[in-house]
């Protein structure tokens, strides 16, 4: 790697992302932690189940049966001589009425020890029954974990591989990449965007695969320790959400540990339900497309009420002008919410702006209003996402299953359109369904089919 340095970050069964440093020369294996854990509950349940077995099946009760025949043999034998005597030595008097009275009594314990081999004999049977269960049990719980041990080795020598080439890339990117296009400064003093690293988290949530759409993030301007974590499913249909989940950290969302929701409408969709995955938090309000209307929603988390601001008449709704790729649509993608530094903005697309998009800046009041707009000639349905930063619109579009490009901006203090952006975003699954800019960490809060992803945005 010449004067670069590889810097490897090791932790226990990672998951690994290769990136290269923008203000280094280095090539970085950043290691997290998202593979599933050895099931140690399962291996505990076998060896519980063992030390049942053990105890249930002692020594003693291994040779009872053989005891029990033991004494009868002894019993019968002796039986069979107080028999013989009493035959030959019969007196037909009291020789011969002792003699009888002792065999009835030999004759008893006999049949007493018969039955106690039965009901040994019994317990036994279902004991045999009982324990070939539990080993057989136990036999496809230690099959199934040696497999997933396996695999988990396999899995990781795949990515091992995978680690190499992209090591390898990395390093011959740095001989030959050119320097990223010049970006406009923004109007914040964060200097030029360069580059966008990551992921830096890479998680389910406690949904697991269950909800391919959703938004998640922070609240960009919340209020005096009120800094949570704000999660949104797509519960109907990949269509409507009808509740705000919150955690008070970002571990807490990870694991999925003390949720509190906030209810804004029933399971059934009422005209303040959620339609579409676009949404923000900012001043301790959820702001989102209204079900079925060109509005923009304004829930407060607080006081649990809804204030509505039309969009123009002509502007898309109910995906007449959703983002997309080609040949393919994100459906009620039509209205997109953005946060900066400083404000809430609106993006959409109009039939008098040709389905090109608009962006409105939106006065977070108690009730929503519409102020400052400006037009665009990129045409919405090319774009997947967009975001803001330092008043300058960003836009995405796919490049393909492991790849999203920022190719588009638009500054919105002096009117500068740019195409020719090429900042490349790695992608850990294939659609990215939301994104959006926290200005106080610099990153991008994705949602991408189930997973929650962050991503560094970087500046000169």
């Amino acid at each position: 790697m010449g004067q670069s340095n590889l810097l490897i970050l090791m932790i226990a069964i990672p998951q690994i992302f290769s990136q290269q440093s923008v203000k280094q020369k280095d090539c970085v294996c950043d290691l997290q932690n998202y593979d599933p854990v050895f099931p140690e509950n399962k291996l505990t349940n076998v060896q519980t189940a063992a030390a049942e077995c053990t105890k249930a099946i002692t020594s003693e009760k291994m040779t009872e049966v053989d005891r029990i025949m033991l004494g009868l043999r002894q019993r019968i034998k002796q039986l069979d001589e107080n028999v013989v005597i009493l035959e030959k030595e019969d007196d037909r008097n009291l020789y011969g009425a002792i003699s009888l009275r002792i065999i009835e009594l030999e004759l008893a314990e006999i049949l007493a020890l018969l039955d106690t081999l039965n009901r040994t004999t019994s317990n036994y049977h279902h004991l045999i029954i009982e324990t070939t269960a539990q080993l057989q049990d136990m036999m496809d719980t230690m099959v199934a974990l040696v497999k997933f041990d396996k695999m988990q080795v396999i899995k990781k020598e795949h990515e091992n591989q995978q680690i190499k080439k992209d090591l390898e890339k990395c390093k011959n990117e740095q001989k030959a990449t050119l320097p990223p296009p010049t970006l406009s400064p923004g109007h914040c003093g964060l200097g030029q965007m360069v580059n966008v690293s990551g992921p830096k988290t890479y998680s389910l949530t406690a949904y697991g695969t269950s909800y391919s759409f959703g938004a998640w993030g922070r609240d960009v301007n919340p209020a005096p320790g009120n800094d949570k974590y704000w999660l949104v499913v797509l519960s109907s249909s990949n269509v409507y959400g009808h509740y705000v989940r919150q955690y008070s950290t970002l571990s807490t969302l990870l694991l999925g540990l003390g949720p509190t929701d906030t209810y804004i409408s029933s399971s059934n969709p009422t005209t303040n339900t959620i339609q579409g995955p676009n949404m923000v938090m900012y001043g301790n309000a959820l702001y989102y497309n209204c079900y079925y209307t060109l509005s923009i929603c304004r829930f407060n988390m607080t006081t649990r009420t809804v204030s509505t601001v039309a969009l123009p008449k002509d502007a898309g709704y109910n995906s007449k002008f959703p983002f997309g790729i080609l040949g393919k649509s994100y459906d009620y993608t039509d209205i997109d919410f953005a946060t900066d530094e400083s404000s809430l903005y609106v993006i959409y697309a109009t039939t008098g702006n040709f389905g090109n998009v608009v962006i409105t800046k939106v006065e977070t009041s108690t009730t929503p209003v519409l102020g400052e707009t400006w037009y665009t000639s990129l045409y919405k349905a090319t774009a997947t996402n967009t975001f803001m930063v330092c008043g300058v619109l960003y836009a995405t579009r796919y490049i393909d299953k492991e790849t999203e490009q920022i190719f588009y901006s638009f500054d919105t203090k002096t009117n500068e359109e740019r195409y020719d952006l090429k900042i490349h975003i790695r992608k850990m699954q294939p659609n990215i369904e939301y994104l959006n800019y926290d200005p106080r960490d610099h990153l991008l809060y994705v949602y991408s089919d189930a997973y929650i992803v962050t991503y560094e945005v970087m500046f000169q």
